[in-house]
């Protein structure tokens, strides 16, 4: 994919996984990456940044003698999903109306 894909949309991508199950952060990344080529080094900013904003909590959990962190959507954060749900659909409708030359449809 040439086109990449802005903060916001991974932003989302992520709420819109945790909408589904709390993940921890490595299986969050491999989520992603099946559909964005982005590294982990990309992914723990902006997982830091929607936990910052309280768009998502954290918690740990045992698993094979060590703990994984894994991360949960609040109802802040769902709300931040839902908005960014109708800035995607204004701009992929704008996005679309331009490249597929529709006239005013």
């Amino acid at each position: 994919m040439a086109i990449q894909a802005s903060t916001e949309i991974l932003e989302g991508s992520v709420l819109a996984l945790l909408t589904r199950e709390d993940y921890y952060g490595y299986t969050i990344t491999k989520e992603v990456q099946k559909v964005f080529p982005i590294s982990e080094s990309t992914m723990y900013p902006i997982l830091r940044r929607l936990k910052k904003e309280g768009w998502l909590e954290t918690y740990d959990q045992a698993y094979e003698g060590r703990n994984r962190r894994y991360y949960k959507i609040t109802e802040l954060g769902e709300s931040q999903l839902t908005s960014i749900k109708k800035d995607w659909s204004d701009l992929k409708e704008a996005t679309d109306k331009i490249l597929e030359d529709k006239d005013g449809e």
